[in-house]
């Protein structure tokens, strides 16, 4: 089983929808034995924002409400994914950046739905290329 772990700073907006867009993706390309979560390095146990939920659900994702996870200690067999290269340099060695696999995702926290829907489709494209690469790592293309 692999674990992977999407990263932000309050696990609101970014880390959740990467988190369920990836179930979804890794569910539709049959990749069962990979397990997909987020957390926040300053999550407050707040819910996921309103924007973030209808943009998740526009675009066919789960778009439950759910408290925001911190990030207490890295797990020596998970790996993480931090949503921008600056958040990857607090993570240490078990971790990569959006921008190794496609491209930074900036924070849209307090911004229009427009800017969600934006971000959204920019860790769609991140997690294509996560997924491709395992994958190809375990010659499944």
């Amino acid at each position: 089983m692999m674990e992977i772990c999407f990263v932000c700073t309050g696990n609101t907006c970014r880390s959740i929808m990467a988190e369920r867009i990836a179930k979804k993706k890794a569910k539709e390309r049959k990749l069962k034995d990979i397990k997909f979560s987020s957390c926040g390095v300053n999550a407050k146990k707040e819910n996921i924002t309103e924007n973030a939920k209808r943009v998740l659900k526009e675009l066919g994702y789960d778009a439950r409400d759910r408290k925001s996870v911190k990030l207490r200690n890295i797990k020596p067999n998970v790996l993480y994914v931090a949503m921008t290269s600056a958040l990857k340099q607090n993570l240490g060695k078990k971790c990569i950046s959006c921008a190794e696999l496609f491209e930074d995702v900036m924070d849209p926290y307090g911004q229009v739905e427009d800017i969600y829907r934006i971000t959204a489709r920019l860790i769609e494209k991140n997690v294509d290329v996560l997924l491709n690469k395992i994958e190809s790592m375990r010659g499944e293309r």
